[in-house]
């Protein structure tokens, strides 16, 4: 699939502004191991695993890499994972992993996989831990495993980490209040699974249609139960929904939630798949759409939290993958200049998205409000 050509401009494509990468900022942090580029399912597989190599060049090549400290990721231990997932589950991950196998019909489970799965998985817990050391922003470029539930997976996800790091969290730093901010393309069922009847997460998913993607889940209504009644907020987007209109439902739902439900932390599940040159769906998203979401989601955490877990989520064009990343970095950096392409679709289907907006913000007026 071809990439149209991309270039650094000012947001308003009117100047090209001066370089601003001299910012170091030692309160941010990321992770990386080279056991992140052996998280691969396989050369015929949409998922390959060299974004992390690749994200990590990327910041070196752009002069970011000094506003981050750059920490290892450990192995997750069994006991981490045992919070989230069943016993059961996990020793079956571990006893594919010495033979190879499958773990479902779309994910392979490749020799090896439970360490590799388990340092992707440390990484987050790493990152979750570091918040609580004077850090303010954490990115693990090998995160954001949200189609794992508690006893069976898919979608090339093993362990759910953004449940695994919820948990540990609260279990060693008393935490009551978080925020999932899940922008990948993909409906996040494994954590929807987990948290449908937690009140303590607020898990908020934005994603294609499930009627028109993989996996089929996050309708609507489907809002949560029990004392978690409210806490599960999904908006299914529709294929062309375009950046003017992604945008706008960012702006109408999110910073309202936040403001009313004053997270201790935000996880930001930075999936990229909505791009229009990913192969494997259709939200037509161009990448400066990602420098305004990181940018307004970091204003966001520095508000209500100071604690910013960035998991950097599915994609599957390379080369698209690692621009947007780029334009997430630039938000979260808060530079005045980002990546700019040609966004021609960039108004499609503003009056279908403005309808399913009002429509989940009638669903969810018992909760919350949204005047």
């Amino acid at each position: 699939m071809h990439l149209p050509n991309i270039e650094y401009c000012s947001l308003n494509q009117s100047e090209i502004l001066k370089n601003t990468f001299s910012l170091t900022n030692p309160m941010n942090g990321i992770v990386y191991h080279p056991d992140y580029d052996k998280y691969d399912l396989g050369t015929n597989h949409p998922l390959i695993g060299n974004k992390p190599k690749k994200t990590m060049e990327m910041l070196k090549r752009t002069s970011m890499i000094p506003s981050f400290t750059e920490l290892t990721p450990t192995l997750a231990e069994k006991e981490d994972l045992l919070r989230s997932h069943g016993k059961d589950y996990v020793e079956k991950i571990e006893r594919l992993s010495k033979t190879g196998g499958m773990l479902t019909f779309d994910t392979p489970a490749p020799k090896g996989i439970y360490k590799y799965a388990r340092r992707a998985t440390g990484g987050t817990l790493v990152c979750g831990s570091k918040l609580f050391e004077n850090y303010s922003i954490m990115v693990n470029p090998l995160g954001g495993f949200h189609h794992a539930s508690k006893n069976h997976s898919s979608g090339f996800c093993f362990f759910n980490d953004i449940s695994v790091v919820i948990e540990y969290l609260r279990t060693y730093y008393q935490l009551k209040k978080f925020m999932v901010i899940d922008l990948d393309v993909h409906h996040g069922n494994g954590t929807m699974d987990i948290y449908y009847n937690d009140s303590t997460v607020l898990d908020i998913s934005f994603h294609q249609d499930g009627e028109t993607l993989y996996p089929g889940t996050g309708s609507l209504k489907k809002i949560g139960a029990g004392k978690g009644e409210g806490y599960t907020i999904n908006l299914p987007l529709p294929p062309h929904t375009g950046s003017d209109a992604y945008i706008t439902a960012f702006d109408r739902i999110i910073p309202s939630l936040a403001h009313q439900f004053t997270p201790e932390i935000i996880i930001y599940q930075a999936g990229v798949d909505a791009h229009h040159a990913d192969p494997l769906a259709d939200l037509d998203v161009s990448v400066q759409t990602y420098y305004r979401l990181a940018k307004a989601i970091h204003s966001l955490s520095d508000r209500y939290s100071q604690k910013l877990l960035v998991l950097l989520g599915g994609g599957y064009n390379s080369n698209a993958c690692i621009s947007a990343y780029e334009n997430i970095f630039h938000g979260l950096l808060h530079h005045e200049k980002c990546r700019v392409e040609k966004d021609q679709n960039h108004a499609k289907n503003l009056d279908i998205v403005d309808t399913r907006i009002s429509d989940l913000q009638k669903v969810l007026k018992p909760y919350w409000n949204f005047s």
